[in-house]
């Protein structure tokens, strides 16, 4: 079983390649993006050596499913998914932040939290509060999105004065995104998780506002499991997680934080089944449905047959 760690596809009226750190993004006739979700796996802002076997099926075929669910919400770019690792959709000029918005006291903010500061992105964060605890309210903390190496934390202050985007359509975005986490939320109690933090992305077209990029995925997004959460933060215990998180907690045990000089750890058959098995566990438990393997035997042929056919059939 090989991994889709490339793809290096020459479609029909193909403008240009981006190769992002998961995603491989193809524009075509300069108005279609097909987005092909490749097994490449990244941790703070740095692509991994190795693929994760169907984890690029996971996320498309999750990012395809909320897409649909959140529809009424804010428009979208999908169009079709015409393979399980491929969404096709609408070219957006996106904005370049992300919009991150925490539930909990979980992930980076907790290392902002323990390090003694109470602000993050502009935003207070209270007294008092242990690891995993739930915020009052869901705390918007936006990021400059980053092309190449770390994204940044950026205040809503410093988004509309910088001009990256402006104070009337930023405002639209923090309610598209507390919504969507609401919404996102909803949709994990009914399978017995909690929506801990997630990112949105959003884009301009024709001077309109649509999500782009994935939703409530493993690389975006963070679960807990909701049966025993209150027990176990009682007992100070740790949260048991459906996200990435045991992927980076890796890496930093073997002394691996994308910082110069570090070395990637080596990834053993072992460590790669298990993520996988992690992967597949989290599509089945969000989505309430068994996972179902698409055909590995060759999947770039596979990838580049479906989307030809697509093509074919509606340009």
């Amino acid at each position: 079983m090989k991994p889709l760690y490339r793809t290096d596809y020459n479609f029909p009226g193909l403008n240009k390649v981006y190769h992002g750190k998961v995603r491989d993004v193809y524009t075509v006739e300069n108005d279609l993006l097909i987005m092909v979700a490749s097994d490449r796996i990244s941790a703070f802002d740095v692509v991994l050596d190795k693929g994760i076997p169907f984890k690029g099926q996971v996320l498309n075929q999750l990012a395809s499913k909320f897409l649909d669910l959140t529809s009424d919400i804010v428009p979208n770019w999908k169009l079709a998914s015409p393979d399980p690792n491929v969404t096709i959709g609408r070219a957006c000029t996106p904005f370049r932040i992300e919009m991150v918005i925490r539930g909990y006291l979980t992930g980076h903010a907790w290392r902002v939290y323990k390090s003694g500061e109470r602000v993050i992105c502009g935003v207070t964060m209270p007294d008092g509060l242990k690891e995993h605890d739930r915020f009052p309210t869901p705390i918007i903390t936006p990021a400059t999105k980053a092309d190449e190496g770390h994204d940044e934390d950026i205040s809503r202050e410093e988004i509309i004065a910088q001009g990256i985007v402006q104070e009337d359509i930023y405002v639209k975005l923090e309610e598209y995104t507390r919504a969507l986490f609401q919404r996102g939320t909803e949709i994990a109690a009914e399978n017995d998780l909690i929506l801990v933090d997630t990112k949105y992305e959003f884009g301009m077209q024709d001077g309109k506002v649509y999500l782009i990029d994935e939703i409530h995925t493993p690389d975006s997004s963070r679960y807990f499991y909701a049966d025993g959460y209150e027990e176990r933060q009682a007992k100070g215990k740790q949260q048991k997680q459906l996200s990435k998180e045991f992927v980076r907690e890796w890496l930093m045990d073997n002394d691996f934080m994308g910082k110069e000089g570090q070395v990637q750890p080596v990834m053993t058959p072992d460590f790669i089944e298990m993520v996988s098995k992690r992967y597949v566990e989290l599509y089945e438990k969000v989505i309430g449905a068994n996972f179902e393997p698409a055909p590995q035997e060759n999947v770039q042929q596979r990838v580049e047959e479906n989307v030809k056919m697509w093509m074919e059939s509606n340009l």
